[in-house]
């Protein structure tokens, strides 16, 4: 283990704030990295485990700084509604996943905005190429995220993906699940 790992193994419920920031910084773009490559491998299974309980998963509509509850978003997925997702591309019947897209995101410009206990909000820009019978389609996202420790590693309490062409008809996006 490395000693950054055991650094955060050690400490039950962290107060992420006394963390170095540059441990800290590496520890979410990990996670970040990881998330990513769980959903561009379609491994929905370790992708779901990253939930919490409690978690959010937006996909706004008509810009970014949307209320969810007042206005259409694309995705506004509590935790139940994540999995029931995840349950519905495993049957193989979603047909705009058919065959699967080819994904590959890139994650660039993390950075920290808050921290608060056991919890960090992080912004990244994100850029995730698709591939598959349309063709190929370059999406451009600000995402947002609140990352809760929870044993030892972070796990996805809200994830918000501001796409830059939101205002722009989207005619499919079930790759994000």
């Amino acid at each position: 283990m490395t000693a950054l790992a055991q650094s955060f193994a050690d400490v039950s419920a962290p107060d992420l704030a006394a963390l170095d920031p540059a441990a800290l910084h590496h520890q979410v773009a990990q996670f970040l990295y990881l998330e990513a490559r769980l959903a561009d491998t379609h491994d929905y299974d370790g992708w779901e485990a990253l939930w919490t309980d409690d978690a959010i998963y937006w996909v706004p509509a008509n810009g970014d700084e949307t209320d969810p509850e007042k206005e259409m978003s694309v995705l506004y997925d509590n935790r139940s509604r994540i999995g029931v997702r995840i349950r519905q591309l495993k049957t193989g019947r979603r047909h705009t996943q058919t065959p699967r897209s080819e994904l590959a995101r890139v994650i660039s410009n993390i950075e920290i905005t808050e921290v608060r206990g056991n919890e960090v909000d992080v912004r990244a820009n994100v850029l995730i190429y698709e591939d598959n019978l349309r063709g190929d389609t370059l999406w451009a996202a600000r995402n947002t995220y609140r990352l809760r420790m929870v044993e030892g590693g972070f796990r996805l309490v809200r994830k918000k993906i501001a796409l830059v062409n939101n205002n722009k008809p989207i005619y499919t996006l079930s790759f994000l699940v």
